[in-house]
This record gives structure tokens, sequence and C-alpha cells, in this order.
């Protein structure tokens, strides 16, 4: 079975048309009708690219989209309305939206959509997993050398507001009998946050200060985003934390836990 792609539009022909269009290319398609059917899909199983109507029945395609940001980082999503403007493209786009395509619906457009989208995907993923290749390398021949050195002060324990306590040491983070464990990477990332709260830190130079990289403009975003939204998950047990993090569209993130 090929990608799977869920179609979130509250017109019945709409959805009709463009799914049988789809399966006959090869795509695993999913429907929704409302914005609490597209979330059902999104939790219950990983979607490579969304097809969103912006204005739906109670939910709209914007808050949709920041529920994938949030929870399918890795999903794509590609705008579909039959109410285009300037404003509302915009808002789509700085939201993540990747495309934008105004009804009446051109199939041979939304192909091409679907195709670029898809195609950037798995160039990211590529790149993805040479980045990761090339850091565990460097990590193997920093022990083979015998240079490597602690990142961060041993036990470092630091108290945040409402009774938080981390240990980057022993990468934790807990407030009386609730813990939870981070990996290196969402360690390195908190600890960034924490030295820079209440600071703006661009995409660009929050992937250079975690991973030594010098990205694009293009590339440091979708790096980004997975690793935000995994710590935020974490951070989350923690009733109310996970809003600590912002996403500045556009820009980066703040960490505030004031």
């Amino acid at each position: 079975m090929g990608p799977r792609l869920l179609i979130v539009d509250d017109s019945r022909s709409v959805r009709e048309t463009l799914a049988a269009s789809l399966e006959t290319v090869g795509y695993e398609v999913l429907t929704a009708v409302s914005g609490e059917e597209a979330f059902e899909h999104l939790r219950s199983s990983p979607i490579d690219l969304a097809l969103l109507d912006l204005r739906l029945p109670e939910t709209s395609g914007i808050e949709i989209l920041q529920f994938i940001n949030n929870e399918s980082p890795d999903t794509r999503v590609i705008i579909i309305t039959g109410h285009g403007s300037l404003d509302t493209a915009i808002e789509a786009l700085r939201a993540g939206a990747i495309d934008y395509l105004i009804k009446p619906i051109d199939v041979d457009q939304v192909f091409l959509s679907i195709r670029r989208a898809l195609s950037d995907k798995e160039n990211l993923s590529r790149k993805k997993i040479l980045i990761e290749q090339l850091l565990n390398s460097v990590d193997q021949l920093k022990d083979i050398e015998g240079i490597r050195r602690e990142e961060l002060p041993a036990r470092r324990v630091v108290s945040l507001p409402t009774g938080l306590l981390v240990d980057f040491e022993r990468r934790e983070i807990w407030r009386g009998d609730e813990r939870v464990h981070l990996t290196p990477s969402e360690s390195k990332l908190l600890s960034i946050f924490v030295e820079n709260r209440g600071q703006v830190l661009g995409h660009r130079d929050l992937v250079f200060l975690l991973q030594g990289l010098d990205v694009s403009e293009m590339e440091a975003p979708e790096i980004l985003r997975p690793m935000v939204s995994r710590l935020r998950k974490k951070m989350a047990v923690f009733h109310g934390l996970d809003s600590w993090v912002s996403n500045i569209r556009g820009t980066g993130y703040l960490f505030d836990p004031s």
C-alpha cells in the first residue's frame, strides 16, 4: 500500500471524488467530515499527508493544522478551500501548511502538490538519517580518541516554577511522585531552553546549538518540529507544562515557565 492520505472536508462530493482519484494511483485514503473525526484518524494511525478544508463544522482547518503540528509533526498538510483569500492563505502557510489550493478542485493540481510534498518529506527524512549517522560517527570517533567530554556539569539539577526539578545528568524531570525520563537530545533541547528562558530562539540558531549544523531556513523548522513535539509530550505529564514551550510562527521557539 502507498502513502496514507487523510481528506478532511464536509463536502461529500469533494471527499468521494478526491478519494476515488487518489486510490486509483495507489494511495491509501482515509476521509473525515469533521475535526473530531480527523483527530481520531491522526491519533490512531500515521498519516503521511492531510488535505484540509479550512471551513468545517465546529472545527477549522487551521485548528486541525495546529493539532498536526503538535501531535503528528511528520504529516504534510495541503489546505483546500472554497473561501480563498490572501489572509487565510498566509495564516495557513504560517501555521505550517505547505500548499494552498482553491475549490473547485483541479485533480491534476492536487496530484502535483501531493507528489511535491511527499518528495520533500522523503528527502528530509533521508537528510535526518544522514545527520544522525554523522553525529553518531563523530561520537564514536571521540570515544576512540579518548576526547569525549561531558557536555553538562555532573549532577546539574535545576529548579523551575511549580516545584518542577530537572536533573540534566540523569536526564529526568520530576515533581513529587511524577517522574519522566528524557533522551539525550530531549535533555539537551530542554537545557538550551532553560538557559535561554524568556528569549525567542530562531530555528537555525536552535539547530546549531543542538547539533552544531548550519542548515537553511526551510530545513531548520522541519528538523526541530518532531524534537520539540516529543519534549512537549513528556512535559505534558505535568499538567500545563507543555504550554511553557511556544511556537513563534515563522521565527522559532520561546521557553517561558513564568
